[in-house]
Parts: structure tokens; sequence; C-alpha cells
């Protein structure tokens, strides 16, 4: 069961909402901050935040960003017999771009077929080679049900493509038809019971534009720079002067300083000081890994005023199920914070997604980033695995990796956030643990399933979803964090 804490009480004890949350009213400054009125931020309040940031953080710009949607066209005006329905366009001279997807009118209604893109460099004015869109991402969203789920802004979309900063694209979507390799036999765009072949109604294109970070290497340009991340001593990316920013802040306030760009890691004794400050005295020893280095939604430059107001918590994490973000790997780990902001402006904006769907992201690098707001350290609802979001966290690894192997970096970062996120709750990464599915084509709405507690997208739900060779890293990522825990 998961509930909807506004902004100005998210903190306030609630049967629904984590210990953690509500642990966090000995912070007195964060609580007077969340505790502000709902309407847009007075000068108060904005005053209030002032006094705890330097001129400097109140004065910096919001980072910029769009996005565009344009509707799909026939792509040939005379239907020939025997061949399936086609659509696209072709445009250049664009505003520039860096992260695309298609979206259409209905969620429940599947796109049976292929999306092929071809982009042209903003940078050298060439055209890429085509490359396909994942089109199975129906499976990457809020549980059936939920407020968010049925929500009358929800698109069905395929994954977001990153594709590096550009100006000009084509794009075509070709149904499969009958029988079209997708194991259903059903046709394209329809539900089991329809006849013909044919695709999703309202198909559009989105061209999203994550804005440029302030950060060197930062554009979302395909030069190959230098490969960095966020420091504690970069820029902040956006500014502390709305409600929603400084609440997004407030929400890690028990665990790192307000308005941080990045939580700082710790070690294992002061980890478990923390713990303890958390949670109160611990029984026995506690199995709890190092806390690991997070950039926050500040320090990646998230635009605070996308996302819909208040947090949703569930009760507690008992497993975190691993993704990867199918955005392709063609980007440097200086592009990630630009990559994370065209995902969240994709589920945002195009998805109709209440905020960003993963809770935490990891890039190639081995950089963890804050997802949903609401706190690193509670247990917040997110909308990565349809069926199992409630007492679960989703953990996207930003590329593709059916093919690719994830880099060691990127799996050792999995287990170190695991072994620390998990061991607030007391979960054993080794270990197994029952979820109640919401709903999904693996296991019906009600049922409890026994899962391992670090699974795999596809263990919840039948998807290709985190990859075939990242999910066969997920026994080390098991096993390290185990051993991160003291276990």
């Amino acid at each position: 069961m998961s509930k909807i804490m506004p902004m100005r009480g998210f903190l306030t004890s609630s049967s629904a909402a984590s210990p953690l949350a509500v642990r966090s009213l000995g912070l007195a400054f964060a609580t007077a901050l969340v505790l502000a009125p709902a309407p847009p931020a007075s000068a108060a309040t904005v005053a209030a935040a002032a006094t705890a940031t330097p001129a400097a953080v109140r004065d910096q710009a919001a980072v910029p960003g769009s996005t565009r949607s344009l509707p799909l066209v026939p792509l040939s005006r005379e239907r020939v017999p025997g061949t399936a329905p086609e659509q696209g366009l072709y445009r250049a001279g664009l505003e520039r771009f860096s992260l695309l997807g298609v979206v259409w009118d209905d969620p429940d209604t599947e796109l049976r077929g292929g999306v092929r893109v071809r982009t042209r460099s903003a940078v050298t004015g060439q055209w890429s080679g085509w490359q396909d869109v994942e089109t199975h991402n129906a499976d990457h969203r809020a549980d059936p049900g939920t407020a968010e789920g049925s929500s009358r802004r929800v698109r069905g979309a395929t994954a977001p493509l990153w594709v590096g900063d550009s100006d000009g694209v084509e794009v075509r979507v070709r149904a499969a038809g009958p029988g079209g390799g997708d194991g259903t036999g059903l046709p394209s765009g329809k539900r089991a019971g329809s006849a013909g072949a044919s695709l999703p109604p309202g198909l559009r294109l989105e061209l999203v534009d994550p804005g440029a970070g302030p950060a060197a290497g930062e554009r979302g340009g395909t030069g190959q720079g230098l490969p960095r991340s966020p420091r504690d001593d970069d820029p902040p990316r956006t500014a502390l002067d709305t409600e929603a920013a400084l609440a997004a802040s407030a929400a890690n306030a028990d665990i790192t300083a307000f308005g941080a760009t990045a939580i700082p890691e710790l070690d294992r004794a002061a980890t478990e000081q923390e713990l303890t400050r958390l949670q109160g005295p611990v029984r026995g020893k506690p199995y709890i890994g190092p806390r690991p280095r997070i950039v926050t939604r500040r320090g990646w430059g998230a635009d605070e005023s996308l996302r819909e107001r208040g947090f949703v918590y569930t009760k507690k994490i008992k497993a975190a199920f691993v993704h990867h973000t199918a955005t392709g790997n063609a980007y440097t780990c200086a592009q990630a914070p630009s990559v994370i902001r065209g995902i969240y402006r994709y589920h945002v904006k195009s998805m109709g997604w209440r905020d960003i769907g993963y809770n935490f992201l990891v890039d190639k690098c081995g950089t963890l980033y804050e997802g949903r707001a609401g706190g690193v350290a509670k247990a917040v609802l997110g909308a990565h695995t349809l069926g199992f979001n409630t007492n679960s966290m989703g953990i996207a690894v930003i590329g593709t990796y059916g093919a690719a192997k994830p880099s060691s970096a990127a799996v050792t970062a999995v287990a170190r956030l695991t072994a620390w996120k998990l061991g607030l709750y007391g979960a054993d990464p080794n270990g197994r643990t029952y979820l109640t599915s919401g709903g999904g084509n693996l296991y019906p709405k009600g049922k409890n399933v026994r899962l391992h507690v670090i699974s795999g997208h596809r263990d919840g739900f039948a998807t290709e979803c985190p990859g075939k060779r990242l999910y066969a890293k997920l026994g080390t990522a098991r096993s390290s964090a185990a051993r991160y825990q003291g276990r």
C-alpha cells in the first residue's frame, strides 16, 4: 500500500510512510522547509533557504531543456494488399535534441512492430546509420490500478534512445503484422480478439533536449571527452528557489547537508552510526554496507518543476530490481547527467509519469545517481517493474546490455548501493523474499511471489530487461553486496 505525501507534510507520521521518513522529524530545518504552504514558495520560504545556501547557489539558473512532439504520417498513400502499415517522418534543420522516442495514445495498446531511426549530428552535419528503438517498454511503468498507472496523462511509448547532439531525424515505424515474430500471433497494435494489422493511434516522435549543464564536457554531443562525473565541488546545476526544489533537497537532509549536489560516501563505522541514528539501536550485528557516494537530483540537474508535487512512499524495501535503460551505449560518463535529464523529461513530459521511474541510476563509470525524488534512504515508490513496485526499488544501469557487457565499475556500484540500501531495511542481498504481484504477464494480481532480493526486471515480468549480459552479472552483484554487508 502506498500513500502520496504532499510537500507540506511528507515527514509527518503515516502508516504507509517508511520509518526513515518519520525519523527525519528530528531535523528542524528540513521539516520547516517541507512544511511550507503548498502554493508556490513565498518570499519568506525562499529567504529561509537563502540563509542556508551561498549567493552563488541562489543565483544559479535552472538547467534549460525542452520536448518537441512531431506527429507521424503514413509513408504510403496507397495501401498495398499483404503489406504492413508504415508511418514515419523526415526533418532536418531542427532545434537541437539528444534523446528521442515514439509515443502513442493508449498505454494498454502495444506497438507490435519495429521502430528505426537515423539522426543528423549537429556538430558534423553527418547522418548516422539506422538504429533500432526498443519497442517493448510497457513493462517499465507504475502498477495497474495505482493513481500514477491509471492517470489519463499516461501514454504508450518505446524506450528512449540517446543519439547525441542532433538537429535532424528520420524515423520509420512498421507494423509486424499477424504472427510478426513477437511470439503472440496477435496483430500489431491490437489486443487479443481484435482483427487486422495496424499501428497504435496517435503515433508521435518525441525529441528531447536535456539542457546543457555547466560542467565541462556535459553537452549532449558525441565527442569522446575525458570521462568524468559531478564532484562535490562542481557548480550546482539547479537553483533552490521553488518549493519543489526545496522539498527535493530537504528529503535527503536526514543524511547530508541541505542543498548538496552529492551525498558523500561513509566508511563502515560511520554508516553503522548513521543506521543507529536513523532507526535506533540495532539488535545484534548490523549487516549494512558502507554508504556509497550518490549524486543527488540537484547534482545531475533535475528540473523539479516537471514532476508532480509531493512524494509517494511504501512501507519498506524488501527487494531491488536491476534494469538497463535501453538508451544505447553511445554516451560518455561526462554526458551521463544529460542522459538522465533526458530520460527524466521523457518519462514525465512524453510518457505522463509523475517523476522519473527508477529510484537510482548507474553510469558505465560506476557513478550512482538519485532517481525518483523523496529521499535516497527512504522507501520511495517507483515506476520501474510493472506489478512489483511496492516495497521494492529500481536500479537502472544506463545503456543497453543484450549484446554489450556491462562494465565492472557499474556492477560494483550496483553491489555497493544494494549493500547499503537493503541493509537499512534488514534485507540479505544473497537471500530471497516474497512480494505480492500487482498484476503483470508473469504473475496475476495478488499472487505472493518468491524472488531474489536482488532480481532482474525479467524475474517479475516477461521482458528482455536488463539484457542477458547484465542479467548474467546479478550473481556477482549479490555475493559482492553480501560481502560488503559483512555476511
